[in-house]
This record gives C-alpha cells, structure tokens and sequence, in this order.
C-alpha cells in the first residue's frame, strides 16, 4: 500500500471528527430573553469543545509530520496507523461525556468523565509512542537520515503526556479542578511535544533537500 493512499485514508478520518465534534455541541431550547444567561451557561462546555478540537487538530498536524518521516509502508505500520486513528476517534465519545456531566453538575460524574477522558487521551499517546518506537527499529522505512541526535530529545514525549494524563487520573480521586487542570495541560503538552516533533522532521527535510 502506497503512502499517499494512508494518508488519504487519515486526513478523512480527521476531518470528520473535527466535523462532527461540533455537532455534538448543540444549543438549548431559548426563551426569549434568556439569550444571554445561555450562553454564559455553556461557556465551560464550549471550553471542552475547543480543547478537544484542539486536541484532535494537534494529533492531526502530528500524524502529518510523522508520515515526511516514512519512506514507505509495511503491514505492521498500517495496522499502527489504524490504531492510532481508532484512539484518536475517541475523543468525540470522552468529549460528549465529560460535556453531560458539566451539564448535570454531579460531582462524581464530572470525576468519571475527566477519568474517562484522560484514559482516552492516554492511548493516544501510547499509540503515538509505539509509532514512535516502531519507526526507530525499522530504518529501511524511514525517509530521513542525520537526525538521531535531535530526536533523541524528543523520543519520550508520548510517555511524558502519558504520566501527565496519569497524574491526571490519580489528582481525580481527590480533586476535579486539579484533574482538569492536570488534562487541559496534557492537551497542553501534547502541542508542544507536536513543535518539538516538527521541529526535528523539518531539520531533516532541509538536510535531505541540501543533500
């Protein structure tokens, strides 16, 4: 199987998950005059619409960086690649939940929710780790060459978020703020584990291109 033809497969999973995100997010029934308190109601809910988005949009600019790094595929790499689209999809299940549950205010179903979303989040990262992985100890797939050293910085950044999301899960037990605050930054990190990827593929494109 051609590269190009897994990464038509991706990009349409991805743009339709970040479409139907929205479609989840759907406004009350509104009297009149009651426009307002509405939409300051829904203000946190919106807030999860838009760290999801982000969060998928991040995994997606990730898994396109990634794929300048493959040469070619292999089965195994596909069915990796499959894994992490599955993982990713998630998302849209965790975000509706934890939605739900800010809706009805119930303490314990906001702690399962967040609980629920950071389990989501976490095999993301795992997935990511073990393309990760999988790329290191198959060369003849690879793409690009003299980047070891740089990317030796980055390699452990899918289990960095991996504890962050942990931390996560164990902070839920005693605190909701804590655990949100504790997922919000791993959706955080997950960006910016993103720029240090990109930034070690594009030293490697620019060596290839001057080659």
């Amino acid at each position: 199987m051609s590269k190009e033809r897994v990464n038509a497969l991706s990009d349409g999973v991805f743009a339709i998950l970040l479409t139907i995100l929205i479609l989840e997010f759907k406004p009350e029934t509104i009297a009149p005059g009651s426009l307002t308190h509405v939409v300051l109601q829904q203000g946190p809910l919106f807030l999860m619409y838009l760290m999801s988005y982000f969060y998928v949009g991040t995994s997606w600019l990730f898994h396109h960086d990634y794929f300048q790094y493959v040469k070619k595929t292999d089965r195994t790499l596909n069915i990796l690649n499959l894994l992490v689209l599955f993982t990713v999809t998630l998302v849209n299940y965790a975000m509706v939940l934890l939605i739900e549950a800010l809706t009805n205010g119930n303490t314990q179903d906001i702690r399962v929710a967040i609980i629920v979303y950071d389990i989501v989040a976490l095999l993301i990262s795992l997935s990511f780790l073990v393309l990760y992985r999988y790329l290191e100890h198959h060369a003849e797939l690879r793409s690009l060459t003299g980047i070891e050293q740089h990317y030796q910085r980055i390699r452990l950044d899918p289990a960095r978020s991996v504890l962050i999301y942990l931390a996560s899960m164990i902070a839920a037990l005693f605190s909701n703020v804590l655990a949100g605050l504790l997922l919000a930054a791993g959706v955080l990190f997950h960006f910016i584990a993103y720029l240090r990827f990109s930034r070690v593929i594009h030293i490697g494109v620019k060596q290839k291109s001057s080659d």
